[in-house]
């Protein structure tokens, strides 16, 4: 019977401890920027957010020569019609690698990790829409005496 006495004690210790680091606090650098990495597909997005006018830079470019598409630019806008901070952050990307598309999503993901890291409050609404998660899906590798990934060659009777 002591036995259960003490674990009731010691699983009101953890609850205690859960709630405390519960608690998050801004990560911003001396700059005043956040700092997040985010990932879709093959492309890797560096992501610095700062507060300002609402400018978006991709590898030095601006986001409407960057991203030409209007969806395109439309997911890497998401994140901040979601948490409601539309021109509220100047934004400085980086991307390597992958197409346009999976470097729209890694923009997206690293501002919406960046986002979360300057107002640790706007956390729930991201998580929420799905925008804090790295999307796993990749390109499935071909396989071999297949013409792709799962198609095979042309069957011939005769």
């Amino acid at each position: 019977m002591a036995d259960l006495q003490d674990l009731k004690e010691l699983t009101g210790q953890v609850a205690a401890v859960e709630e405390e680091s519960v608690e998050r606090k801004p990560v911003v650098d001396a700059q005043g920027r956040s700092y997040a990495t985010g990932k879709r597909k093959d492309a890797v997005a560096r992501v610095w957010i700062k507060p300002g006018s609402g400018k978006i830079t991709v590898n030095g470019r601006d986001q409407e020569t960057y991203f030409a598409r209007p969806t395109l630019r439309l997911v890497v806008n998401q994140p901040f019609q979601v948490s409601g901070r539309v021109d509220q952050y100047d934004v400085v990307a980086t991307v390597k690698g992958g197409g346009l598309s999976g470097q729209a999503g890694a923009v997206k993901h690293g501002i919406s990790q960046a986002i979360q890291l300057a107002e640790p409050e706007l956390r729930a609404a991201l998580k929420a829409a799905g925008f804090l998660t790295r999307d796993s899906r990749v390109v499935e590798r071909k396989k071999y005496g297949r013409a792709k990934a799962r198609r095979s060659f042309q069957f011939s009777k005769r």
